[in-house]
């Protein structure tokens, strides 16, 4: 049995992101992903200037006449939502916590594929493996997929993205869509960032790779307010500082800076396209530009 005040804010995630795909994604979804491949439509008879490798010798044959085999894209994805549950994500600062604005990102995400009539899965993680729930279609298993990415309870506290990645090649059989929403704030040696580079590029050679990265203003910026704890989310570790102090200010957001210049560089470097989203503005305007950008991009390729 869903508790009450779940079953609410499901719905509510539902309401919004069902109007946020009909209002404004409508058509941009189907345009910017392309299928699998081509599959068999129809044969119809050969027109001048077809190419006659696409004759269909055996109803030629038959008929006396030429024929052509007609293909179309095969349009059926598989998109897999990618759900970081670590400690880090459970904070906010402003409008909603990192978490609820991840569990609303996959609602948009997974109401965008089963109306273009694809599979989608999710895959929960912290510094485990949480929750995999396997590709299907329909309106009940997304809104399994928005139940488990709001009110699942991680049994971990840090982060390993590259094990989430490799469990995903484990899990899936053929290119999938994939979308990584996380606020990528793993350690930052130089060790782990490149093992999450190469975890990264690996996925997406497989995959169609997605990055989406959650952010706050508190993680950038901090308030004037004398003496604070911050507290590391990953391993619980504190430590005071004087936020009144205009060089641990600055010296705070410098770290910050270069330290989303080094996880945008990693991305850049391989080719994955990226996505960032804050708790303090709407998140639909970063992914309908995203969509558009997707989209004029595949039309300059053709």
């Amino acid at each position: 049995m869903i508790p009450k005040e779940l079953f609410r804010k499901v719905r509510r995630i539902e309401i919004t992101t069902s109007r946020l795909v009909t209002d404004i994604f409508a058509g941009q979804y189907h345009s910017v992903f392309k299928g699998q491949g081509i599959e068999f439509d129809e044969v119809r008879e050969y027109q001048f200037g077809d190419d006659v490798r696409a004759i269909d010798w055996n109803v030629t044959a038959r008929t006396g006449r030429p024929y052509v085999k007609k293909y179309v894209e095969e349009r059926e994805l598989t998109v897999m939502i990618l759900v970081d549950l670590s400690a880090s994500c459970r904070f906010g600062s402003v409008n909603m916590l990192k978490s609820r604005l991840a569990a609303e990102l996959a609602a948009t995400l997974a109401f965008s594929a089963i109306r273009n009539n694809d599979k989608v899965g999710l895959l929960a993680f912290t510094d485990e493996i949480e929750k995999f729930i396997p590709p299907r279609k329909g309106i009940q298993h997304v809104l399994r997929i928005i139940r488990e990415a709001l009110y699942f309870k991680p049994q971990g506290r840090s982060t390993d993205i590259a094990g989430a990645l490799e469990y995903l090649n484990k899990v899936t059989t053929r290119k999938a869509i994939t979308f990584l929403i996380s606020d990528f704030l793993g350690s930052a040696d130089q060790d782990a960032q490149d093992d999450l580079k190469k975890a990264i590029s690996a996925a997406n050679k497989r995959h169609d790779m997605i990055a989406i990265t959650l952010n706050d203003p508190r993680e950038t910026r901090l308030p004037d307010c004398g003496i604070v704890a911050l507290e590391d989310a990953e391993d619980g570790g504190l430590m005071y500082v004087d936020s009144s102090n205009p060089r641990i200010s600055k010296q705070y957001e410098r770290d910050n800076l270069e330290r989303i210049k080094r996880r945008d560089q990693i991305f850049n470097s391989i080719g994955v396209d990226h996505i960032d989203v804050h708790t303090d503005s709407s998140y639909s305007d970063a992914l309908i530009k995203f969509f558009l950008k997707r989209r004029r991009r595949r039309l300059l390729a053709t």
